[in-house]
């Protein structure tokens, strides 16, 4: 019998890259664990290296830790997304009388003295997108409408990654700040594409509940979903029903409370984005409609590419219903969006958090056959399984565990079955309800 022809390590991890370089551009936190599995991975199965593996390990947590550690030699806040601190080089005096007394003030701002760039988005958005709105129902021009949509295109992800954090966590700063705190998302919530409290009644009360389960309105199970059609019923469903569905969900739960302000915020939002489009409709498109649209679809595109790749023999896992992403836009852009699993492990766990939490259970991932990607964000996962694209989604696969040992096309084959539709019967079977 011939022997299975094993996957380089090129070919398995790095996508459409021919060499496994790491990109510059990545978080630090990403370089040190996307290093540390490559390392791995480089000295599985040779015995004289376990030692080795174990000091890597134990040398990259304390490189995380020290990050995230205010009292350390070797933390950084994260002050604006684009840039870590190490990499801001400004002229001298703009370095010492500017950007220092920033960082030094706000860390007093937040909650925690790693998220300055909280304070930086906020106060970002505040001077940015709300003038240009006002200015916009003031005198209305083409170029500023365009441009003013463009921007908050920019803006939503950041922001709705912002205000995920802050919905988790009951706020993002510090107690004496907690005024800004509990207004800014009022503010800012209809102009980047959310009606008032609707994130959080819909994820933090009723998806991280259901966890993707038969309940869970934006449950990808019932769908096939490499499927185009199936996934425009997804996108529509959520389009056109979500209005009256989740209060109905919060009802069927006994969570009257609950039902009612849902409802009440989502009306509310709505009537007054009516009210403004009667009073001057070009502005309000804009400034109102058009973010509320192109949110509500990238939300569900997002949630299809967390939750698409879901294990067909124990569906309910945390491990197996969603997925990690490393060295991606989203954790330099999204305040770690892509470490989904851990998320889902722990909705509570800081952001900066994620990438040790990660290397410390990466063992746990391995033997709950979790799936690590690469080189490819939730959009692109998206588009890459409509398009059947398997042998790409491969490429982009970080195999830990037994993965290392599948060939190419076992891996193929690994991910298609991981987007079956579950039928009515799978469904009673593996949750115990319909």
């Amino acid at each position: 019998m011939a022997s299975k022809e094993k996957v380089g390590i090129d070919a398995a991890l790095v996508g459409n890259c021919k060499e496994t370089a790491i990109d510059p551009s990545l978080t630090q936190a990403d370089a040190i664990v996307l290093n540390t599995l490559l390392q791995n991975i480089n000295d599985a199965g040779v015995p004289a290296n376990a030692g080795k593996t174990d000091h890597d390990n134990a040398t990259s947590l304390k490189l995380l830790a020290d990050l995230n550690d205010a009292t350390s030699a070797g933390f950084q806040p994260t002050v604006f997304t684009t840039w870590d601190e190490k990499d801001i080089h400004l002229p001298s005096p703009l370095q010492t009388y500017l950007l220092q007394p920033y960082i030094r003030w706000a860390r007093g701002v937040v909650r925690r003295p790693t998220d300055v760039v909280f304070l930086t988005h906020i106060i970002l958005y505040l001077l940015t997108s709300v003038p240009s709105a006002i200015y916009l129902y003031h005198k209305f021009t083409w170029p500023h409408a365009i441009g003013h949509w463009l921007m908050q295109l920019y803006y939503s992800g950041p922001f709705t990654l912002l205000l995920h954090n802050h919905i988790h966590n009951n706020g993002v700063l510090a107690k004496k700040y907690t005024w800004l705190d509990a207004i800014f998302p009022y503010v800012l919530e209809p102009l980047m594409g959310h009606t008032w409290d609707s994130y959080y009644y819909h994820h933090v009360k009723h998806h991280h509940v259901e966890g993707n389960g038969p309940d869970d309105l934006s449950s990808t199970i019932r769908y096939q979903r490499d499927e185009l059609s199936h996934f425009l019923m997804y996108v529509g469903r959520f389009l056109a029903l979500v209005w009256i569905e989740l209060p109905l969900y919060f009802f069927r739960k006994h969570k009257r409370s609950l039902a009612v302000k849902c409802f009440i915020s989502e009306m509310i939002s709505y009537i007054s984005i009516y009210l403004l489009a009667r009073h001057d409709l070009r502005p309000t498109i804009y400034v109102f409609i058009l973010p509320l649209l192109q949110m509500r679809i990238a939300m569900m595109v997002g949630n299809w590419g967390q939750h698409a790749l879901v294990d067909e023999q124990d569906p309910k896992s945390d491990f197996r219903s969603s997925i990690t992403l490393i060295d991606v836009p989203s954790n330099r852009f999204c305040f770690n969006d892509g470490y989904h699993t851990s998320h889902h492990l722990n909705p509570l766990r800081h952001w900066r958090d994620h990438p040790a939490s990660f290397l410390k259970a990466k063992h746990q991932y391995a033997e709950n056959h979790a799936l690590v990607f690469r080189n490819i964000d939730y959009l692109m996962m998206t588009v890459k399984l409509l398009m059947k694209d398997y042998e790409h989604l491969a490429r982009c696969m970080v195999p830990i565990g037994g993965q290392a040992e599948l060939t190419m096309q076992e891996r193929v084959q690994l991910l298609r079955g991981k987007t079956r539709a579950f039928s009515r019967e799978d469904v009673l079977r593996k949750f115990g309800k319909e």
